[in-house]
């Protein structure tokens, strides 16, 4: 417990340092040459949160060892709250397509800038939207529909914040139970509580790809209980916050409940769809775009193919032939799961979910550090060493000391498939061919 309790001390000693630096909050927003200490000491911490999760899976704790987890994870998050977002200012659409829909406006039918919103836009808000005179909303209808619901209360980043905290702590509630239906200790929990990656993302700018996550939570905890079409419903919900967890459908998708869960995803998505189907079309909002505009038609974007182009110019087929080796290779891993699922071991479900959330991630190389957070869920029930990795060393994404998007990322791709290589033995069992959850690192 002392050792507990004093890596609980230091990830909020150094959380607490970064927050200092960063006063007075005015100059915190958008100014770069603070980014490389912000992310010195949330590099540190992530070392420390590793030795934490060392500890919490290799030695038993005493009983209440989860009250000291929740209460560090409260406190690292509560002053960041108070913050203004520092290296995102993607919560300010949050806010603006609430307020938008609380005018009666369909989110997807407007740009920002567009004249017939005129009447919306203010200082505090409209003024730090990026993209605001080219980019429709980007955000699938279950992230609208929780705007939408905060919009209705309080259209302040604050609120959006609030919001997006209360997914957090669905996330861990439900992952505690699920520690305790698999007979492990509570205090695993920590493996996502005291990311420092997810206390920055979160806490601090406030990206809602913590909605889904705290729904993907429910979907395994319901799957857990054997409620696969009210999973299937959630999990279809999840996925229309950001589209990445339909990579881990097929883990999920058991044998006894498939087509109960099928039919609870496709109804949730054809649901949430309908609520905005209003403008056709254009309901898949700045997708195409963000596609473009963040180079993953043209390769440049992808981190395998950024790394290839610097040594001999890419062809202009290159994205096409890597999309095809990629579907291909996800769905070998997708039909891996399907064919490994079972109806009760929720440790294999978290296992192959893990295992095909970092594949699809890896496989798309965002650059973005709050796309890495999700993996670090299923990890809380099946801990992996490439997959902790990937959950938490994308701090370092923060920010980007040379042009393009390989040599830096490379920092954190690069020992991720080391640790993978070096895993596949215990990832694999080679007489039974099911994934190993490996319960010590």
């Amino acid at each position: 417990m002392r050792r507990l309790i004093a890596f609980g001390g230091a990830l909020l000693g150094l959380t607490a340092i970064a927050l200092l630096y960063l006063v007075p909050w005015d100059k915190a927003e958008g100014v770069n040459d603070l980014r490389p200490v912000v992310t010195g000491l949330a590099a540190a911490a992530v070392g420390v949160y590793f030795l934490a999760v060392r500890l919490v899976l290799r030695q038993p704790q005493p009983r209440h060892a989860v009250w000291v987890v929740l209460i560090v994870a409260v406190a690292m998050r509560l002053p960041m709250l108070f913050a203004p977002p520092i290296l995102s200012s993607d919560i300010y659409r949050y806010v603006w397509d609430g307020r938008v829909q609380a005018a009666g406006i369909n989110p997807y039918l407007y740009v920002p800038a567009d004249p017939a919103l005129a009447p919306l836009r203010d200082g505090a808000i409209y003024a730090h939207i990026n993209r605001p005179d080219y980019a429709h909303t980007i955000y699938p209808p279950a992230a609208q529909a929780v705007f939408a619901a905060v919009g209705q209360l309080s259209q302040t980043v604050f609120a959006e914040k609030l919001a997006i905290a209360g997914f957090e702590a669905l996330a861990i509630f439900c992952a505690i139970r699920l520690l305790a239906l698999t007979g492990l200790p509570s205090e695993r929990v920590l493996i996502y509580a005291w990311n420092p990656l997810a206390v920055w993302s979160f806490a601090m700018d406030g990206h809602v790809d913590a909605v889904g996550i705290g729904l993907l939570a429910g979907a395994l905890l319901l799957l857990a209980r054997g409620r696969d079409g009210w999973a299937g419903a959630v999990f279809g919900a999840a996925a229309l916050v950001k589209f990445l967890p339909l990579a881990v459908g097929p883990a999920l998708w058991r044998r006894g409940g498939r087509w109960r869960f099928a039919c609870g995803t496709a109804i949730a998505i054809v649901v949430l769809y309908a609520c905005y189907a209003g403008v056709g079309w254009r309901v898949f909002g700045f997708l195409p775009g963000y596609s473009a505009e963040e180079g993953l038609e043209s390769g440049k974007g992808i981190w395998l193919l950024a790394g290839i182009a610097t040594v001999f110019p890419l062809p202009l087929y290159a994205s096409k032939i890597y999309a095809a080796v990629a579907i291909l290779a996800l769905g070998a891993m997708a039909l891996w799961a399907t064919t490994r699922s079972d109806s009760g071991d929720i440790r294999a479900v978290c296992g192959r979910a893990a295992a095909l959330a970092a594949a699809a991630t890896v496989v798309i190389g965002p650059h973005y550090y709050w796309y890495f957070v999700w993996l670090a869920l299923p990890a809380v029930v099946a801990p992996s060493r490439p997959v902790l990795w990937l959950s938490a060393a994308p701090v370092l994404l923060f920010v980007n000391p040379f042009e393009g998007s390989f040599t830096w990322a490379s920092a954190i791709y690069v020992p991720a498939l080391l640790l993978a290589l070096a895993e596949l033995r215990t990832l694999f069992s080679p007489t039974e061919g099911t994934l190993r959850c490996p319960q010590r690192l």
